[in-house]
């Protein structure tokens, strides 16, 4: 298992790491099998979107602000309630099929590290599995 810190510079953010995946992908010396993408956070998640245009990141934080606006009538009281909610929707994990011994992203796809309560340095976890 790979573990990479990643770095958010703002309270909602989506990063790219796909290069960090692929970094563990090449490093693991597997051909065929699984990537796996984990995030041991409540107010973060991993996600595979289109990385080639930015608005659409930009895009799926407004829907999810949408959804779980920071301003609503939470129960919960530390002020990140619409992070544990945005987290939850999102997920803690993806997997993605490894084949040939790199990524079997779409043409457009990228992994995302979404962030929803920093900045703050958080990590994530990459496990790649044989098939």
């Amino acid at each position: 298992m790979d573990t990479v810190l990643v770095r958010t510079t703002r309270r909602e953010e989506l990063v790219n790491v796909t290069e960090h995946v692929e970094v563990a992908v090449a490093r693991s010396g597997i051909r065929e099998g699984v990537a796996v993408v984990w995030v041991p956070h409540t107010t973060a998640g991993v996600t595979v979107n289109e990385g080639a245009d930015p608005s659409v990141a930009r895009d799926l934080l407004a829907a999810l602000a949408r959804l779980a606006p920071l301003s609503s009538a939470w129960e919960h009281r530390e002020g990140n309630s619409d992070a544990h909610v945005k987290a939850t929707l999102v997920g803690s994990s993806v997997a993605i099929p490894v084949h040939d011994g790199a990524l079997a992203l779409g043409t457009w796809q990228a992994v995302f590290f979404c962030e929803f309560d920093g900045p703050r340095q958080r990590r994530m976890a990459i496990s790649v599995l044989a098939g």
